[in-house]
């Protein structure tokens, strides 16, 4: 009988493999700094490529990162003390290119909001869910166990997304033109009619 595994409920036997594939992930990310949306987007791919395995708390993976010597910045969540999570909570629905547009429709309609109301925190945490939303979207992306359609439907979304965090004033303008162009109408001939 094989009794290796009597070192009691914790999991010292799992940690160091997985405070690798967490590092290993964050090294993919190629960014200096790591957000709750960053740290999000480190859970979700540990759970997509190693399933069960992959699961792990936000907390346990900036704890990681931060032994690792790695830049952690704190939530702006806690900033603005809880009062706008309702605004935060499912912003992130986009599996068409007119949920897409929605989604950056309602994130604009925050950004502008926080920003007349001086909100710089509840303003940042909006921009942080736009980056993890053009993560998600780059990630489905370059997932090539994902059908050619999608993949090109979701780069096509982080697009948007990338354009919205560079210039958000001149976003719907830019966006009425690409959907007028050939290229988009040859990519996507239904437009968002999926």
């Amino acid at each position: 009988m094989n009794e290796n595994h009597s070192e009691g409920p914790h999991e010292a036997h799992k940690s160091p493999q997985k405070k690798e594939l967490i590092l290993e992930a964050a090294r993919g990310l190629d960014t200096q700094r790591f957000t709750p949306a960053e740290i999000e987007q480190i859970r979700r791919q540990l759970i997509a490529h190693h399933g069960a395995h992959g699961k792990t708390s936000p907390d346990y993976i900036a704890s990681v990162l931060k032994e690792a010597g790695m830049i952690v910045v704190g939530s702006e969540k806690s900033d603005t003390a809880g009062r706008y999570e309702e605004e935060f909570s499912d912003l992130l629905h986009f599996s068409t290119l007119a949920e897409a547009e929605m989604c950056l429709v309602r994130l604009d309609e925050l950004l502008r909001k926080f920003e007349q109301e001086g909100e710089r925190h509840a303003a940042e945490r909006v921009r942080e869910v736009a980056r993890l939303g053009r993560r998600r979207a780059e990630m489905i992306a370059h997932n090539h166990k994902v059908e050619a359609l999608k993949r090109t439907e979701k780069e096509e979304i982080a697009r948007w997304f990338g354009v919205w965090l560079e210039t958000p004033g001149a976003f719907f303008d830019w966006l009425e033109v690409r959907k007028q162009s050939p290229e988009f109408k040859r990519a996507f001939p239904r437009g968002l009619e999926e």
